[in-house]
């Protein structure tokens, strides 16, 4: 079994910071790509941006420049540093990892979620 366990999420002015994060923990042979999606409320989940285990990422055009996604593989956690934020970031994020689990099949777990709230 594993379990994420993510913070980091509350109420926050525009153009104020938050950082999440996202711890993965449990039994698994590896961990592949980690990311953050987020859901606005009537809209779809999209992805914000995710990094491979060598550190390269893929960041989402409406947060690229504002967002920074990092990892760290001894502590299996990533991080979602949000600057400049905005009220059209308000959303529910979701951490998202993909790994190979014990029986050597890939897997996909989501974390329960945070909210966000830009608002002044």
């Amino acid at each position: 079994q594993v379990q994420l366990v993510e913070s980091g999420g509350g109420l926050v002015q525009p153009g104020g910071s938050l950082r999440l994060s996202c711890a993965a923990s449990g039994s698994f042979f590896s961990l592949i790509t980690m990311g953050w999606y987020r859901q606005a409320p009537g809209k779809q989940r999209e992805l914000v941006a995710d990094v491979t285990p060598g550190g390269s990422t893929h960041v989402g055009d409406s947060v690229k420049g504002r967002f920074t996604i990092s990892r760290d593989n001894a502590k299996n956690t990533v991080y979602l540093q949000m600057n400049s934020l905005k009220p059209e970031d308000t959303a529910v994020y979701y951490c998202n990892v993909k790994l190979v689990s014990g029986s050597m099949s890939l897997r996909d777990y989501w974390g329960q979620g945070t909210q966000v709230t830009v608002s002044s």
